[in-house]
């Protein structure tokens, strides 16, 4: 059942990259972005402080399903960025036991993945930038009013409390160790999307699991560790060495996403010391499953325009505004565009 409204819900989950209050309006953000194929070390010359380089991938954005890639082949494809994006390095794809009927299944659950990268300078050294005043909770929670956020005690983390989500633990140390900030949220649908969920749930009377109007989710929130940050260079390909990282990572969500993870990297800007430039990364795992049953709501005339890549990637008459409801790249592009103002600004 997790289907027609599930890009919509997983949408909230990009909070990953902090944002401020205020949206970017379409106007404001074209000025401010450069859409660019990808980015290359080669496209910082020019680059001046207030311009974001911007690309997920998407080639074809008629496709709702462009700029969407497996699991398996991101890691072929991009495997730096797998590494340094997915919830630890050695993560793959979950096997879990699932029950049927009383009756208790394997099962492997495959993923897509979403990924927005930017780039942008500073105008003052690394040394100048505190990335700790970012890793607190008040920080993320005055970044966005849509979304709700309080702190977690780590014993409540569902992967450490529930038994039937221990697949979803670190195998290295558990998450919400000491000196990260432990986070739960969530994001209530907007527009006319909670009707959206509660007519699809009513065609699935009987269904066993319903679609919620709401998305929670938990995350952990930290600064990197200088040895962790230090080989982030093969990422972004920058050869000066890395200052610091900023890492929020979503490690358990109530239905659609696997994990989300926001990661900011701070370096000298080659050939200017004296200013800094910072990459930016954005990734979301979505469950394949969601993706694939499609074609069983196509034929419902209703439900049509609520197929969750269209509404994931902004491709429905559903989304509106210019945040979380407006679909994933337009709010990946705003929570860039507002971290990057809130970087300037300190």
């Amino acid at each position: 059942m997790q289907t027609q409204l599930a890009a919509t819900l997983l949408l909230g989950l990009s909070l990953a990259a902090p944002a401020v209050a205020e949206a970017q309006t379409p106007a404001a953000l074209s000025e401010r972005i450069k859409d660019v194929p990808a980015i290359t070390p080669a496209g910082l010359a020019g680059l001046k402080p207030g311009t974001i380089l911007f690309t997920d991938h998407r080639d074809n954005p008629s496709n709702p399903e462009s700029g969407l890639v497996p699991y398996l082949d991101w890691g072929k494809s991009r495997p730096a960025e797998r590494a340094a994006l997915a919830p630890y390095p050695a993560y793959a794809e979950p096997d879990y036991t699932v029950t049927v009927n009383g009756v208790a299944k394997p099962r492997h659950e495959t993923l897509k993945v979403y990924v927005a990268q930017g780039r942008f300078v500073l105008p003052k050294a690394p040394e100048a930038i505190d990335l700790s005043a970012y890793a607190t909770l008040p920080f993320v929670a005055t970044m966005d009013p849509v979304i709700k956020h309080k702190a977690l005690d780590p014993a409540d983390v569902t992967p450490t409390k529930d038994p039937a989500a221990a697949f979803a633990k670190r195998p290295d140390r558990p998450w919400c160790a000491p000196g990260t900030v432990c986070i739960e949220s969530r994001y209530d649908l907007e527009g006319k999307l909670p009707l959206g969920v509660k007519l699809a749930n009513k065609l699935e009377e009987g269904a066993a699991k319903k679609v919620a109007e709401f998305v929670s989710f938990q995350s952990e929130l930290r600064t990197l560790p200088a040895a962790e940050a230090a080989g982030l260079s093969a990422l972004t390909g920058i050869e000066t060495p890395v200052a610091g990282g900023l890492e929020q990572t979503i490690f358990w969500v109530n239905q659609i996403l696997r994990f989300g993870k926001f990661l900011a990297v701070v370096q000298p800007l080659p050939g200017d010391p004296a200013k800094s430039v910072v990459t930016t990364y954005m990734a979301l795992a979505i469950k394949a499953d969601v993706l694939d049953r499609k074609q069983e709501y196509a034929r419902v005339p209703v439900l049509k325009n609520l197929l969750p890549a269209q509404v994931l990637m902004g491709n429905s008459s559903f989304n509106t505004g210019t945040s979380i409801s407006a679909g994933l790249p337009v709010y990946a592009r705003n929570r860039l565009a507002a971290f990057a103002d809130a970087m300037a600004k300190r």
